[in-house]
């Protein structure tokens, strides 16, 4: 007798990924009607999030989030100008503030994680830095951090800032009147409309920027790289860097499950014991970076909602996806969370140390 399991079996997981899918498109257009920002994101977050507590084992390839990624970029570098960078020599101080109080926030929730021996300093203190969980867990397993419990304080937080900022978005958010069906970002014809050539060069852009951002090892290196190298292009002149909505989707999707599916049921039962205290930190690093959102709003000239998604600890392609599907000040937003990803990253063994040494 044959040992050779059924073929069903083996169909199992394109099965899975398939009902993944169809629910994620689903609920997406079910948020889409209800005039949630970033709808398919959202959407695909929690599916993702239901998929994996459920059991199913499905695990995003990181090739398929770096594509993602690049994506997101592609989507972020047509509203980039050159006058971003006036924007940031005008208000240096403005983000210097802004970025260096919320990598402040973190330290302090660290230190309170750490002093009132919740968790121990090391994983305190990573777990807790505002923005680029995978940079932190990489980073806090190389400093004898338990990467366990970073990746659920990291992963934890990031699905908490989705659907709080998706909330907030949905409330602080301007309405945008459609005239005509047609003229509807999620008609068909808009979904698909685009120049073939102009396309196939912006994607092969965004392949050799990503390629090259990987091989580098940089932080949100194929996000990064093609939002930078693609603003360039497209402030010269040189192609109009843009892409149809459904590849925008595509994206929204795939980063999505890549959160929603970075959960899972063992993850979750080793970190139960303490999961009230890491719902505890999240919320209080919200808070505190929702209080440098309002003096930003009072101390510059932007509207409530760029001030809001500039400064929430939450990833930096889910908050970039979350600025682009709420009409924020998106370059601003890309500005500040960008910063902020390299200052926690220069400073973190630093702080690290500090938390260890006086808590």
């Amino acid at each position: 007798m044959s040992d050779t399991p059924p073929p069903r079996v083996a169909t199992k997981p394109v099965l899975l990924w398939l009902s993944l899918f169809s629910v994620s498109l689903l609920a997406g257009a079910g948020l889409v009607w209800l005039d949630v920002p970033a709808a398919f994101f959202v959407g695909a977050v929690v599916c993702g999030l239901i998929f994996s507590l459920s059991g199913s084992g499905l695990k995003l390839s990181r090739r398929f989030f770096f594509c993602a990624q690049a994506l997101v970029g592609c989507s972020v570098a047509k509203s980039m100008s050159p006058q971003i960078f006036g924007v940031l020599a005008a208000n240096w101080l403005v983000f210097a503030g802004m970025v260096c109080s919320s990598v402040v926030a973190g330290g302090l929730v660290g230190w309170c994680m750490t002093r009132f021996h919740i968790l121990p300093g090391n994983t305190a203190a990573w777990g807790s830095s505002p923005g680029g969980a995978a940079a932190m867990v990489a980073m806090a397993e190389s400093f004898g951090a338990d990467a366990r419990l970073v990746a659920m304080m990291q992963y934890l937080r990031v699905l908490v800032v989705v659907l709080s900022a998706s909330m907030v978005a949905h409330w602080l958010a301007v309405p945008q009147p459609v005239t005509s069906v047609a003229a509807s970002p999620w008609s068909f014809a808009a979904l698909f409309q685009g120049q073939p050539v102009q396309m196939a060069l912006t994607l092969a852009i965004a392949v050799v920027s990503s390629v090259i951002a990987v091989r580098l090892r940089i932080p949100a290196g194929p996000l990064l790289a093609t939002m930078i190298v693609g603003a360039i292009f497209n402030s010269a002149g040189v192609i109009e860097f843009r892409l149809p909505n459904a590849f925008q989707i595509g994206a929204s999707v795939l980063v999505g499950w890549y959160v929603g599916l970075g959960f899972n049921r063992a993850l979750l039962i080793a970190t139960l014991r303490k999961l009230h205290w890491l719902f505890f930190s999240a919320f209080l690093l919200i808070g505190l970076c929702a209080f440098f959102a309002w003096s930003l709003y009072h101390f510059s000239h932007c509207d409530p909602l760029t001030a809001y998604l500039a400064t929430t600890p939450g990833g930096l392609d889910s908050v970039i996806l979350l600025a682009m599907g709420a009409n924020t000040d998106v370059p601003f937003v890309v500005a500040a969370q960008t910063l902020r990803l390299f200052l926690v990253i220069l400073t973190g063994p630093f702080v690290a140390r500090l938390i260890c040494r006086f808590a």
